[in-house]
């Protein structure tokens, strides 16, 4: 177009001096100086080819400028180049000088007068050398870089080298403020990409000046600016570096110079890639990549030593390991570029390949660095000061790793990098998951909870510096964590600690209570024995009566270190005996054993002195027991054990008066009823376990205290009023019967009477139930308190909330003794419910007045009371649900709502749970409901149900259900001499749901199970599986339970034969109506995994079937082989089928059938059953007569070799494969007819030429596990069926169900044939593979193999293509007027790109909204289908340049003058939002590459940067996405500001 102008203008006028006059004349608008610009450019265009240089046009020249263009650049110098402009906006500005800068530099070459374009630069560098805010400097940098090309380097070369100097003294900050925001990074950035690429073109004094200046010592990346030197050094690459190849001499090419030879440059780079700019990053890549790219083209040895010293070079090339340098180069820069990433999931496949960097950098000769370590060190420096910190805490458990597991040479950087960069990143707080931590310390999963604490208490024993902390420091941290959780005796944990506190002894910081009784040497002993002679000595103030119980916090931390003390001297002698162990015990409990001797007889011995030795006699017991071992073989227990006992006379009377006196009177007294009744029971347990004697203090201390309890609660008060002490004495009385009836339920040797109802039955029988306490005055109360001792002793009894919850305690130990009595008398209760007129004892023999007060106390008790009432229930409800099943039926919904109202709590609602079930789902129940089919038999199977979708949100509900129903139904089949199991047969819907029970987890949930299976997997390792009890609750335990019982079930017998028969119904149902639910579904999705446990299931149980049953389901099996399936359960039914044949040949008439079905039911399920037929051998096996079987596969076979489908002509051709095999075994002469065919065929598929897909494909399915090694009948076992074969089939982990699992559940016992549960083949030796069967009738596509470096996003950056330059205005020009259009003035250039998909989309994107142009790398890529296929012929209507990559530059440079603005698509700390910024008209849209962006050398030559806003996580859009956005904004701006926009 402008050429098309200047012809016109010319064609006015041929006087050159006329013309330009006119044009100077009139405002200095950016129009008329661009129309000044390129007719200046036309006449100098048409001088050169005339031959000129006389004449008028020279003189016109000088005119132009010194009388318009000087003036004119004069005028716009006087303004700041921040300054205010009122005449000119910033951006027209800006043309006007380029424009003005371009005419001049035309004007110096028509003038032929090299003084003229000499005085410019002059005047033009004294303004630049003023300072970057002095005016006229931005001007001076367009008039320098206009006429720079015009002077000469030998007359002019000084002031070439003064430029130069000024040059590069403003890029690099020396003319600034340091603020690259401001103008002084404008200046950097201005000088960097116009003056300083057009003065290295002079080449000589130029070259070598700006080269002297960035090499300078005061230019060190210590003390320069990295940013602004990247920023020169990026741009000048071409220059700085040697050029490979051309006609220049060698000489020439060495005084040129070169850059990877100046250690500073190299410094410069690895500084530059730790930047925290990603620019500059980007930048410090790209002179990397293009030293790289020039060592490998010239061929040439190159070595840059380090700064001093003799260690390795910083950088180095030599032509004999071209090869190896070219690969560390090439793999150091990906994962550089990879890091740039901020997402987890793309970082991570690089980070295991920078052991290759390793390897590469060290010899394997001398042990010594052949790369400088400051390069692998700038990759963990990245990663260290990376915004993602998972990032940074994964690079630093890599190079721990990595120092831990490599022997790396010495060097001083590496010193330098580990005390410098490496401790900051450890002191980051952020990298230890303080909160991680803290949420895992209070979860709910008591399993992850534990283990936390053992890796915490680890953790501290490695990192702690005990010369900073004293014992009494040590124990206050142990007793954060519970013992009940964690740190249990006899576990590795424990015996850790034991030794760090042996091999530490000596070194804590002496505690402040040995410092007091003027101990300075610290000792463990010592320390301990100063712990328990504090704990035991009586203060001035405990000598009250009525005060609160001590807290149990004291007590635990002295019994854990003395427990811990005895265990750490233990190991200091290595053959300690019993009587060693003995004398170090008794020195430490010495004054406990004095205090607790004279309970008896001391009677003025202080309260709270009592609590303590009373607390620390339970801790001592309860936590001295050895976890994982028993007790038997603990010397210390022993031992323990021993003393205790010797006090049991004391204890046990002190107990006994406390309990049966009237001493306990307060409320605050029930607490110390609850620590008398712990250590009764306590005794009572020690003293069963030596043998128990009727003559034991202990008998006589029950016996005396179940009289006196008794007696007490007889007491009535003779109507007067209440007092306190009177009711705390009736429900001490209570509490302490409850616990006698505890301890004869759980230890019948302790039964004190005969069989018939003594004094305590007949009590217990006639007791009122609920009965409830009045509460006394609180006048009354009051008389009870001591002033003088404390506060408030009763202030909790003041309200009604506190009293209620000493009436709720009193009415729960009722229910505990009437449990008792139901439990021993259940043979009494009259199963019709009918009363018995004078009964003996009447709560046994009156059940359904039982049975209604049990309902009361439910609406009346706290959850966490209800526990008792649910264990008389489960005594109740079977004998009377025939009679009275409305009230059996209400206590289910009552005690439904409570459980369904409680929170996943270990200490509540499991227990209520279990007690629960065994009520509800206790079998006789289940039988007594199935039996008379009324409303209870429903409404058990509506809480089956409701259990089962709980389990949902309480991991575990479902396991108790089952768990206890299984073991119920073996129990019962076991009692029954024929083994009935009617009750389960009437319940099988509980069976089919636990078969096939397991939600889909979220992914919070997946990580929690994850973790979990991690914990248990390590075993004794973690000290939290020996203390804690396995609860079994992951959702893998109910199928596990669910197939145990299966397995115990014998085929043989009728009852379990019937319900084995009609769970396989249900589940083939269950089958059909998940398919009917979901068409297609995605794999692991919920109907995947149901379908896949079906299966599972179906496999399980086909042993135990025969063959009249088969006979009325194989036609269903069949079919469920013609449904779309995923690959896992293709296999399970093609395994069940190959079973059903084997057992049951009778079946293959049916067999053959399903070949013969129509085209559309076979296209998506052939392949099912030519599997099959891949194991006919299997089926065959016990058929003597083979040949009519085999004919028939062949046949059959043969027809689907020829299939249009490459997946069913592959699986035609394994089966027939291994058919033949057979047949060539058995040596058939009826099938030598067959041979030529088969033979071509086979012969035909193996020696398919070149590497396609087809050939590949056929190598992977004779390879796959299916056909290649797994064996039908040795590979069954539930090993394979619920383990390998998922984990083969590409199941996900949830799904994959270990035998460890299976021998770890012991609810259920092993069946006799526990080795089938273990696989004996080499299957399970298999990695899965990369074959999966398809359902879709379509032709496999398989991904060709891929790199080392398939799994990192790469990026390329195309630097080497390089084709002569084109007449790009004449092809303009040409294309406009062949379209005869109207176009916009945009210009997008997509040079970069190299997907034709996105080059053919953008090509359609420009044609529609009317770009003048698009710039392409190749015009060779019209002709690609993948870009017609998406241009739609939009290269026809549309003008297309090509400009290779490495032309870029130069086309920019020029589009600049011809006044474009290059606003390119990028993310930098200085881009505009794309919604906030106008675009000029004359607008240049520069698009990066898919996978690098726009390069660095590059991103200097834009104007402006704009960004696209994003709201969501990924970090980019597609290139042409990107592009289309920005081209219809530029249209819509455009169409808006011609008013042309349509309403």
């Amino acid at each position: 177009m402008e050429w098309v102008l200047a012809e016109a203008l010319l064609s006015q006028s041929r006087d050159p001096r006329a013309l330009l006059g006119a044009l100077c004349q009139g405002e200095a608008s950016a129009e008329r100086v661009e129309t000044l610009r390129f007719l200046l450019q036309r006449l100098e265009d048409e001088e050169a080819r005339d031959g000129g240089g006389a004449g008028a046009l020279p003189e016109a020249a000088r005119e132009v400028a010194a009388g318009y263009l000087v003036p004119l650049l004069r005028s716009l110098r006087g303004r700041p180049a921040g300054g205010p402009d009122p005449g000119l906006q910033p951006r027209h500005r800006r043309r006007v000088l380029r424009a003005a800068g371009a005419a001049l530099r035309s004007c110096a070459r028509l003038a032929g007068a090299p003084q003229l374009a000499a005085a410019l630069a002059e005047e033009a560098l004294r303004d630049l050398l003023a300072g970057w805010r002095a005016p006229g400097a931005e001007a001076a940098v367009e008039v320098l870089a206009a006429v720079g090309p015009c002077l000469r380097p030998r007359e002019d070369g000084p002031l070439l080298e003064r430029v130069a100097g000024a040059a590069v003294a403003l890029a690099l900050g020396g003319g600034g403020d340091g603020d690259e925001a401001g103008p002084a990074g404008d200046a950097a950035a201005l000088v960097a990409g116009r003056l300083l690429p057009v003065l290295v073109q002079c080449g000589g004094a130029a070259l070598r000046a700006v080269w002297g200046g960035l090499a300078a010592p005061g230019t060190s990346p210590g003390s320069g600016r990295v940013e602004e030197k990247l920023l020169v050094l990026s741009s000048l690459a071409e220059k700085l570096l040697p050029e490979p190849g051309g006609d220049r001499a060698r000489s020439a090419r060495e005084a040129d110079p070169d850059a990877r030879r100046c250690w500073r440059f190299w410094r410069t780079v690895q500084a530059g890639l730790g930047q925290a700019d990603a620019l500059t990053r980007k930048r410090a890549r790209y002179l990397l990549q293009r030293a790289v790219e020039v060592s490998a083209e010239l061929g040439t040895d190159c070595t840059c030593g380090p700064q001093e010293g003799n260690g390795p070079s910083l950088f180095w090339w030599s032509e004999k390991k071209k090869d190896e340098l070219l690969k560390f180069w090439e793999n150091y820069i990906l994962i550089m570029e990879t890091l740039e990433g901020n997402q987890i999931h793309v970082i991570k496949p690089v980070l295991p390949k920078l052991n290759n960097l390793f390897e590469y950098a060290v010899s394997e000769e001398n042990g010594c660095w052949l790369f400088h370590p400051s390069w692998h060190m700038c990759i963990y420096k990245r990663m260290f000061e990376s915004e993602n910190k998972i990032l940074t805490k994964e690079g630093v458990i890599h190079f721990l790793e990595l120092y831990e597991t490599k022997i790396l040479p010495f060097s001083p950087e590496f010193s330098e990098f580990i005390i410098g960069p490496l401790m900051d990143a450890l002191s980051e707080s952020s990298l230890y998951s303080r909160d991680v931590i803290h949420c895992t310390m209070i979860t709910h999963q008591i399993l992850l909870r534990g283990a936390a604490q053992c890796y915490l208490l680890q953790t501290a024993m490695n990192l702690l510096d005990v010369e900073k902390v004293s014992l009494s420091d040590v124990s206050t941290f142990l007793m954060s964590l519970r013992q009940e959780e964690s740190l249990g005796r006899g576990t590795s944990l424990w015996t850790e600690l034991c030794d760090w506190l042996r091999v530490n002894e000596s070194y804590f910081k002496p505690s402040p209570m040995c410092s007091s009784i003027g101990l300075h040497k610290t000792s463990l002993n010592a320390y301990v024995k100063s712990l328990i002679q504090e704990y035991v000595k009586s203060s001035a103030w405990e000598t009250g009566e009525n005060c609160f119980m001590p807290d149990w916090f004291e007590a635990k931390l002295v019994s854990l270190m003395v427990l811990l003390a005895v265990d750490v001297e233990g190991m200091k002698t290595q053959y300690s005996g019993k009587q060693r162990t003995e004398n170090v015990l008794r020195i430490f409990l010495d004054p406990l054993l004095d205090v607790l001797m004279k309970f008896g007889t001391n009677a003025y011995m202080p309260l709270l002195k009592t609590d303590r030795c009373l607390q620390l006699l339970l801790k001592l017991l309860n936590t001295c027991r050895l976890k994982g071992s028993s007790a038997q073989d603990d010397e210390v227990f022993t031992v323990l054990q021993n003393f205790v006992m010797s006090t049991t006379e004391s204890i046990s009377e002190f107990i006994l008066r406390r309990l049966t006196m009237n001493e306990l009177n307060s409320v605050s007294d029930l607490d110390r009823c609850h620590l008398y009744l712990m250590v009764l029971t306590e005794l009572i347990n020690l003293h069963l376990k030596v043998g128990w004697k009727r003559g034991n203090p202990i008998w006589r201390v029950i016996s005396l205290l179940k009289n006196a309890s008794i007696q007490h609660l007889q007491e009535t008060d003779s109507g007067q009023e209440p007092t306190l002490g009177n009711q705390i004495q009736r429900v001490v009385s209570m509490a302490a019967l409850a616990m006698v009836c505890e301890a004869i339920d759980q230890k019948p040797e302790l039964q004190l009477d005969s069989l018939h109802a003594g004094p305590l039955e007949s009590f217990l029988s006639s007791l009122q139930l609920n009965q409830t306490l009045q509460k006394p005055h609180a006048e009354e109360q009051s008389s009870y308190a001591h002033p003088s001792q404390c506060t408030s002793v009763l202030e909790e009894s003041s309200s009604s909330q506190g009293w209620g919850k000493i009436v709720a305690q009193y009415i729960h130990d009722q229910w505990v003794c009437l449990s008792f009595l139901l439990k021993k008398y259940h043979t009494l209760i009259p199963s019709t419910g009918s009363e018995i007129l004078e009964p003996f004892l009447p709560a046994v023999q009156m059940p359904i007045r039982t049975l209604q007060s049990a309902l009361e106390a439910l609406t009346v008790l706290s959850s966490d009371q209800v526990l008792p009432v649910f264990h008389c229930l489960k005594v109740l409800v079977p004998k009377l649900l025939t009679s009275s099943e409305s009230l059996c039926m209400e206590s289910f919904d009552m005690a439904w709502k409570i459980i369904s109202s409680l929170s996943n709590t270990q200490l509540i609602f499991w227990p209520n749970l279990k007690a629960f079930v065994q009520f509800v789902f206790d079998n006789k129940v289940l039988t007594i409901a199935a039996k008379i089919k009324g409303q209870a038999y429903f409404k058990i199977k509506e809480i089956m149900y409701k259990i089962i979708e709980m389990s949902a949100i309480k991991t575990g509900v479902f396991n108790t259900l089952i768990s206890y129903c299984c073991q119920s139904w073996i129990v019962s089949a076991s009692n029954v001499s024929h083994g009935s199991l009617s009750s389960a047969k009437n319940y099988s819907e509980l069976i089919l749901e636990a078969c096939i029970f397991g939600t889909v987890f979220r992914r919070d949930q997946r990580l929690v199970q994850d973790v979990q299976t991690f914990i248990e997997n390590l075993g004794h390792d973690c000290a939290a599986n020996i203390v804690m009890e396995n609860t079994k609750r992951e959702d893998h335990y109910v199928r596990i339970c669910a197939i145990k019982f299966l397995c115990l079930l014998d085929g043989s017998n009728m009852s379990h034969k019937l319900f084995m028969e009609d769970l396989a119904i249900k589940l083939l149902d269950k089958d059909e109506f998940v398919s009917k639910s979901k068409k297609r579904y995605y794999v692991n999705s919920l109907q995947h995994r149901v379908k896949n446990r079906i299966w599972q299931t179906l496999l399980v149980l086909f042993p135990r079937l025969d063959q009249n049953f088969l006979n009325g389901i194989i036609d269903r099996i069949f079919q469920a082989g013609f449904t779309n399936n995923q690959a896992s359960i293709k296999y399970f039914i093609e395994w069940i089928i190959i079973l059903i044949l084997h057992k049951f040949p009778q079946f293959l008439p049916k067999f053959w059938d399903c070949f013969s079905y129509g085209e559309e039911n076979l296209k998506t399920s052939i392949c099912t059953f030519l599997a099959v037929l891949s194991h006919l051998d299997v089926v065959t096996q016990n058929i003597p007569e083979k040949k009519l079987i085999l004919k028939q596969a062949l046949i059959v076979v043969l027809q689907w070799c020829f299939n249009h489908n490459f997946s069913v002509r592959l699986y035609a051709l394994v089966a027939l494969k291994k058919l033949w095999t057979v047949c060539k075994v058995l040596n058939v002469e009826e099938f030598d007819a067959l041979t030529p065919v088969i033979e071509s065929s086979l012969h035909q598929v193996e020696s398919m030429h070149g590497a396609g897909n087809a050939k590949k494909n056929w190598q992977r399915i004779q390879e796959h596990f299916f056909f290649a090694t797994f064996h039908p009948l040795k590979d069954y076992c539930l090993e394979t069926i619920f383990y390998i074969l998922p984990r083969l089939s590409g199941l996900i982990e949830d799904e994959w169900i270990t035998i460890d699992k299976f021998t770890r559940f012991t609810d259920v016992p092993l069946d006799a044939g526990f080795q089938w549960y273990l696989s004996q083949t080499q299957l399970s030796k298999l990695k899965p593979g990369d074959w999966s069967q398809q359902d879709i009738g379509t032709n496999l596509v398989e991904a060709d193999n891929q790199a080392e470096w398939t799994d990192v996003q790469k990026k390329i950056i195309p630097w080497n293509n390089r084709v002569p330059d084109l007449d790009l205005e004449l092809l303009f020009q040409d294309r406009a007027a062949r379209l005869g259009k109207s176009i916009s003035r945009l210009i997008v250039v997509a040079s970069l790109i190299d997907k034709p998909t996105n080059l053919g989309g953008l090509c359609r994107t420009c044609e529609v909204f009317g770009a003048s142009a698009l710039v392409v790398g190749s015009l060779q890529c019209i002709s690609d289908k993948q870009f017609q296929h998406l241009s739609v012929s939009a290269e026809q209507w549309l003008p297309l340049v090509e400009v290779k990559p490495p032309h870029l530059i130069d086309y920019l440079q020029q589009k600049k003058t011809e006044g474009y603005t290059i606003i390119g698509v990028e993310q930098t700390a200085k881009s505009l939002d794309l919604t906030q910024y106008c675009f000029p008209e004359k607008s240049l849209l520069l698009l990066g590459n898919e996978r690098e962006g726009i390069p660095a050398n590059l991103i200097q030559q834009l104007d402006v940067c704009v960004e696209i806003p994003q709201q969501g996580i990924i970090r980019s859009l597609n290139v042409h996405v990107s592009g289309a956005l920005l081209i219809w904004e530029y249209t819509r701006q455009q169409l808006l500001s011609h008013g042309d926009a349509k309403p």
